[in-house]
């Protein structure tokens, strides 16, 4: 599995788009992947014949594991799977010698290649009474260290076999590793083993029978894989667990929360105008075929509110205890997605005319619904919109997005009645949400950029005269 996202640790398998014995050139997509920041494609690097997938869909697996073995070589994949095949020993004269993998076809990792120090694996220390073999054993072209139970013995009593991460995760359900029951390639302790062993036993019910649901088998899948994690569920309660996008939001979201002292305030206003405006570009012919809406014209407001109160566009530098001004909008736009929150940015949108921010918007919406926004995208945002009002609601307290000074919430356009020339009529009116980051923003600032905001949406010519 490779870091595909700026350092992170580990991603969830979501989709294979190859089978053992499948053929596979360089370039090709095998994989899509989801890790905290989002869903991404992985191509194969080589060509080949397919012959082992490591893990299921739906099996979160950390950075750095093998999740596919592909024949290189030319020839045939090999029949066996992978659990099957004769274990590779060390020579009887040292048996804690570095051992050497066959250096024919040997499994690759997706965006990886073959690492010259996956080359040499440490042999472990066979249990005592257990004979050595006279000469190392071939194995299958697959990089696996080989578990002492395939001789027939237990393995050694000792520290019980799981990589750093699930053992933070067992610290932090309070599980005791040494009571799990490994089911990993050579006795290692999963995530998902840790999870069994932290559940609760289900409480007993009476349930009415059902017709029994049918076993669906994989072609040709190896005796290695595992079950994928599956929602805990009884009568009374349903655990689902928390990985991918949903993780990182949440850990995001704390971090932004105990970190940035959050300051939010709040102004209502008459909309009407403005959507008059959305209107006439619907029905004008200078934006035909683009997408016009009132998010359109208030991220166009926020560009110029930020125009005029450049200071509201900045980051702080606790490293350096300096406040970094940005000459630039990456204007981010929060996007719920089945995934969860995602909050892609829009790069330089400061530079782009209404007609090019409608497609930029357009794109980054539609591409987040699909579960294919990159990493990149929502890296380096600067400012954010989310809009609350789409779910019907008036207004709310957004969070800061981490490194970000502001972030604006959009309420519900509805109408109201409204003193309008000094009459009671019914308009169109909105309340617009700022929160904003108090090391950087005093209330001044902030209050004077929400101010030009509504201002410029309640009379929309101020877009090209404050421009």
């Amino acid at each position: 599995m490779p870091d595909v996202g700026e350092g992170l640790t580990e991603a969830e398998i979501l989709k294979w788009y190859v089978q053992p014995g499948d053929t596979v050139t360089d370039g090709q997509v095998v994989i899509e992947v989801e890790t905290a920041k989002a869903a991404v494609e992985l191509p194969i690097p080589f060509d080949g014949t397919v012959h082992e997938l490591r893990f299921p869909e739906g099996t979160t697996v950390d950075v750095g594991e093998v999740i596919i073995s592909v024949n290189v070589g030319g020839g045939a994949a090999p029949e066996a799977p992978v659990a099957e095949a004769a274990p590779v020993a060390a020579a009887p004269a040292a048996p804690e010698a570095e051992e050497e993998e066959p250096k024919g076809r040997q499994p690759v990792l997706v965006g990886y290649g073959v690492a010259a120090s996956s080359t040499k694996r440490r042999a472990r220390k066979a249990p005592a009474g257990t004979a050595a073999p006279a000469a190392p054993v071939q194995a299958a072209p697959v990089a696996v260290a080989v578990p002492e139970q395939l001789n027939g013995h237990a393995p050694a009593a000792g520290r019980p076999l799981a990589k750093p991460p699930v053992r933070k995760l067992a610290k932090d359900l309070g599980v005791d590793l040494a009571t799990v029951t490994p089911t990993g390639p050579d006795g290692i302790i999963t995530r998902e083993d840790v999870h069994a062993a932290a559940a609760p036993a289900p409480a007993p019910a009476v349930v009415a029978p059902v017709a029994p649901t049918p076993v669906v088998e994989p072609v040709a899948a190896p005796a290695a894989v595992q079950a994928a994690p599956v929602v805990s569920t009884d009568a009374r309660e349903t655990r689902i667990p928390v990985k991918g996008v949903r993780k990182a939001t949440a850990a995001a979201m704390v971090g932004s929360a105990f970190t940035a002292p959050h300051v939010t305030e709040f102004v209502t206003f008459d909309i009407t105008r403005t959507m008059k405006l959305v209107d006439e570009l619907k029905s004008g012919t200078d934006m035909a075929g683009l997408r016009v809406n009132p998010l359109l014209l208030i991220a166009k407001a926020v560009l110029v509110a930020v125009r005029r109160n450049p200071e509201i566009n900045a980051a702080w530098d606790e490293a350096a205890q300096e406040i970094v001004l940005k000459h630039y909008v990456n204007l981010g736009i929060a996007a719920a997605t089945p995934r969860g929150l995602l909050v892609p940015n829009i790069k330089d949108a400061h530079a782009q005319t209404l007609p090019e921010l409608s497609a930029s918007l357009s794109e980054l919406i539609s591409t987040a619904r699909d579960g294919k926004t990159t990493p990149a995208a929502m890296q380096g945002g600067t400012f954010t919109i989310t809009n609350v009002g789409v779910f019907g609601v008036d207004t709310g307290t957004p969070i800061l997005n981490p490194g970000e000074s502001a972030i604006l919430a959009v309420g519900a356009i509805k109408l109201q009645p409204w003193v309008h020339k000094g009459k009671v009529k019914p308009r169109q009116v909105t309340t617009l949400a700022l929160s904003f980051d108090h090391r950087l923003v005093d209330g001044e600032l902030g209050s004077k950029f929400l101010a030009d905001l509504a201002a410029i949406l309640e009379q929309p010519k101020r877009l090209i005269s404050w421009a």
